[in-house]
């Protein structure tokens, strides 16, 4: 007798095992599918073979209420319900046509990724544009995890749209399959696509504070001059010379009888400092990379020069924005030990 409940506990759990891993097979065969007729690409036009088009849930209740209505005029051999029942349901044929227009030959252009750290959201700009001098696209709605748009695109012409998703890891993270639907005209009918833009963000190695090594000190505690002519500070005087900038005179010992002086001035010197891969003996790749990236983030809001030196690929001594971008951009796609991530 107690046999029984054991193995029905033990059937129950097995068909439930075998329905999710059905579940799971359908869905990966799905998305295998989908990837293949929906392939990646940068600009993509939403054609006959990219639409797919059903009734919405309001659709459903209207096709209901219009079987009713059926039902109810055979019974009653009502003509006037015969023809509103026809003339609605010849309403919903021609919603159809206009609910599947309204995303046909729109075209969705991916314009340019942000690039951020691990664990933000990274903005994505897109473009959308009509092709079409009669009619636009309306209440189209772009739908990403976690994000969504309502845009109107007008005829002959484009509007751009920012969606932001989270990313993951650094390195180069591609955003998910795009949705784009629409239930214009009447709300019957859903007509929707895929787009999977090929329109990856570069995801830069979190900036993680550390105790600098002591080469790095030693190179930042040497301060001294230069014997460039510069208008930091007051180094000396020297006999005046033709062609000497009126400004640089020593006007006020002139003034007193003495002989034309041109005053000499001293810069400071700028250090130039080198983010090193091997100052680092402790510490995991990723460690290193986010100390090399807090590091960079230091020099260049002081405005300082600054290289990077990695195995296998090295950055020449620069300064500035773009300087900034290209350290930051080998330190994201640096192929360490572990995972880069994607």
């Amino acid at each position: 007798m107690r046999w029984w409940p054991c193995c029905g506990a033990r059937s129950m759990s097995f068909r439930a095992s075998a329905a999710t891993s059905l579940r799971d097979l359908a869905r990966e065969r799905y998305q295998r599918w989908l990837s293949r007729r929906l392939p990646p690409a940068r600009t993509i036009t939403l054609e006959q073979r990219r639409l797919f088009i059903f009734p919405s849930r309001n659709g459903f209740l209207f096709m209901f209420t219009l079987l009713l209505m059926l039902l109810m005029a055979i019974n009653y051999q009502n003509n006037l319900a015969y023809g509103l029942t026809f003339w609605l349901s010849m309403l919903f044929v021609v919603a159809i046509h206009f609910t599947h227009a309204n995303l046909m030959k729109l075209v969705i252009t991916g314009v340019r990724a942000e690039s951020v750290y691990p664990g933000q959201h990274a903005e994505f700009l897109l473009r959308l544009s009509c092709q079409s001098s009669r009619s636009g696209h309306y209440s189209v709605r772009l739908l990403w995890p976690d994000c969504e748009a309502l845009v109107d695109v007008p005829a002959d012409g484009s509007v751009e749209v920012a969606l932001h998703v989270k990313v993951g890891k650094r390195g180069w993270f591609k955003p998910p399959r795009l949705r784009i639907e629409s239930l214009y005209p009447l709300g019957l009918l859903r007509c929707w696509s895929f787009a999977q833009l090929d329109l990856p963000a570069l995801v830069w190695p979190q900036p993680v504070p550390s105790e600098r090594p002591s080469s790095i000190d030693e190179e930042e505690g040497a301060q001294g001059f230069s014997d460039e002519t510069g208008i930091d500070d007051l180094a000396g005087f020297r006999d005046y010379r033709l062609g000497d900038p009126p400004r640089l005179i020593d006007w006020r010992s002139y003034a007193r009888a003495q002989p034309l002086q041109t005053k000499l001035f001293s810069a400071p010197v700028r250090e130039d400092h080198w983010l090193n891969w091997s100052d680092f003996s402790s510490g995991t790749d990723e460690q290193k990379l986010s100390w090399l990236c807090w590091l960079a983030l230091q020099y260049h809001g002081r405005g300082e020069d600054f290289g990077l030196r990695l195995p296998g690929a090295e950055i020449p001594l620069g300064g500035g924005d773009r300087q900034l971008e290209l350290v930051l951009r080998a330190l994201a796609l640096h192929e360490s030990s572990g995972n880069a991530g994607e």
